[in-house]
């Protein structure tokens, strides 16, 4: 195994979680799951976004950064291989779709500051799929509050993935996920293990499950 620690990214409904569970389970590696449902803000941010969007990426930011630097005081001995299902970054990311000009500025600097504490994935996985695929595992997953989220705002996230890891300086593993299934599908996931047995360079590689 070529990685410490790897994580898993890509739009809402995408398979992140999914994947990163499995990936845990095979290379028996220690699992950072973002605590998603609690944030408060969620469901109301679905209503109105203008009104909860600040709030609601504040209380991201924190808990991700309180999450990644309990992972690197807590390393275990025993577990050397860390898999993540989010990138710090993807605060940042989501802030420049949901925020004002004003509160962006705010924000910004404030992630600055609490980057400049965390450490990099040494590889990152980005999943990408149609809006199609996400809106339906979206409606599968049946959470209540993600049922209205409309196909643009799908768009924006997913162009600014694209932007963001188009300029990373690290290495990423582009998967096509149009036809994804890490549940059932042994082959897709045994793929994606296959890949993290190689060392690549920083920069976009692209993986094809089919």
């Amino acid at each position: 195994m070529q990685y410490e620690f790897i994580t898993v990214e890509g739009n809402i409904g995408a398979g992140k979680t999914t994947l990163a569970t499995k990936l845990s389970h095979h290379f028996q590696a220690k699992l950072v799951l973002e605590e998603f449902a609690d944030n408060p803000f969620l469901p109301k941010f679905y209503e109105n976004q203008r009104q909860y969007a600040f709030p609601l990426e504040l209380f991201f930011m924190a808990e991700r950064y309180k999450q990644l630097q309990e992972m690197l005081l807590q390393k275990n001995m025993f577990q050397q291989i860390t898999v993540s299902d989010y990138l710090f970054t993807k605060s940042l990311l989501f802030a420049r779709n949901t925020l004002s000009d004003d509160e962006l500025k705010l924000y910004q600097r404030l992630f600055d500051i609490i980057q400049q504490n965390l450490i990099q994935p040494q590889i990152l996985i980005y999943l990408h799929a149609p809006l199609e695929k996400l809106q339906e595992n979206i409606r599968k997953r049946q959470r209540a509050y993600e049922q209205k989220i409309p196909d643009h705002y799908l768009q924006s996230i997913q162009d600014t993935y694209l932007q963001y890891i188009k300029q990373s300086n690290f290495p990423v593993l582009f998967v096509d996920a149009s036809n994804a299934d890490f549940l059932t599908t042994d082959l897709h996931l045994q793929k994606i293990t296959d890949a993290l047995e190689k060392r690549y360079t920083p920069g976009v590689h692209t993986l094809l499950l089919d």
